[in-house]
């Protein structure tokens, strides 16, 4: 279990200051489509090995030399009340992306928006030390940052990492043939908008925060793999969006055996209490005509739920090759993870649906 240090300040619920909650703030899919078309005309930079064509975690710029420097940035609002530990969930979600392109995190610049007329200089300075703690964790410096007075709180980090361009891995390169496997259970959403509401149980929310602030190193040890062929982290798209994701920038399609799917402790009970966060229902109104149950029927209202509630800081979606399980659960089992296969990857077929979900 995830160590967690509770803040000094403790009375401030800080979920309270803010209109959204962790990655469930992030635009929908829809909408992040419409403000990314351009009419520029940009140059073509032929270092630049991964850019944003294919929605991928992090960039990543050759070298030269056999290695590529990853950047990428994620900040939210807060997912959590206590100050500490919405830091420390913010830091792993952005360290996450360098770990899900097979990279080694080198250095992080905090990104921070404070609304200094409400909330004191003690109170963001705890969520600071919970962003430094995690970065002190992956072995990195929080080597600076940028701060302004904002109407709502945001923490996040813009990282730097070091990938070797043989082991560097991309959502865009699964194969047919492969297994599915999720490193961490989904259900963070649910469990959060609970708290938010207000309904949850100290110990149930704890599941959440543990797995939120649980680093995804092993993205780094998969990476030299072959047998795996694609890899990303599921975040404020959830499980369906992001794995349309993979499937269309690989040119296939996937199965979902929906009963495997890895779900959180105690994520059901919420869900039939009305948990089910707003991100949940934006995801699948951007992408959900993509995905269907058993012979081309409609998802049914839990299995959208599930499927598109947004994760903040969630685990990694690997895609394994079949013949190579066994090795890859040999890897997982080092890391301390039992994991089990919730689907496969599959020839692409002429209709529209990219993911079909078996009851």
């Amino acid at each position: 279990m995830t160590l967690v240090q509770k803040s000094s300040e403790n009375t401030i619920q800080l979920t309270q200051y803010s209109h959204g909650a962790g990655c469930g703030c992030k635009i929908s899919p829809k909408l992040l489509e419409s403000l990314l078309e351009t009419q520029t005309k940009t140059s073509f930079y032929p270092n630049l090995l991964v850019g944003n064509s294919t929605n991928d975690d992090a960039a990543a710029y050759d070298l030269g030399n056999g290695t590529s420097v990853l950047s990428t940035t994620d900040f939210f609002m807060p997912i959590v009340d206590d100050l500490f530990t919405f830091g420390q969930i913010a830091a792993t979600n952005a360290i996450s992306d360098i770990y899900a392109m097979g990279g080694q995190p080198l250095m992080a610049i905090a990104i921070f928006g404070w609304p200094i007329d409400k909330l004191p200089a003690e109170v963001g300075r705890a969520v600071l030390e919970g962003g430094r703690a995690t970065c002190e964790a992956a072995g990195i410096p929080l080597a600076g940052g940028h701060s302004i007075d904002a109407p709502e709180p945001i923490f996040g980090l813009a990282v730097t990492g070091l990938a070797d361009n043989q082991y560097l891995k991309r959502n865009a390169s699964a194969e047919v043939g492969c297994e599915l496997f999720l490193t961490k259970p989904i259900g963070i959403g649910i469990l959060t908008t609970a708290q938010k509401q207000q309904k949850i149980q100290p110990d149930h929310l704890q599941v959440a925060i543990d797995a939120m602030t649980t680093l995804n190193r092993i993205g780094t040890e998969l990476a030299k793999m072959d047998s795996v062929t694609a890899m990303t982290d599921v975040t404020g798209f959830g499980l369906l969006g992001h794995l349309i994701e993979v499937c269309e920038g690989s040119g296939i399609a996937a199965q979902i055996d929906f009963a495997k799917v890895p779900l959180l402790a105690h994520a059901h009970d919420y869900l039939a209490q009305g948990c089910t966060p707003g991100g949940a229902q934006r995801n699948f109104d951007s992408f959900g005509h993509k995905a269907s149950a058993l012979f081309g029927s409609a998802l049914t209202p839990d299995q959208q739920a599930i499927l598109c509630d947004p994760q903040t800081s969630g685990g990694l979606l690997v895609a394994v090759k079949s013949e190579a399980v066994a090795e890859f659960h040999q890897v997982a089992k080092q890391h301390g993870l039992a994991l089990h296969s919730f689907g496969k990857t599959v020839e692409a077929s002429s209709q529209s649906h990219v993911v079909e979900v078996i009851a």
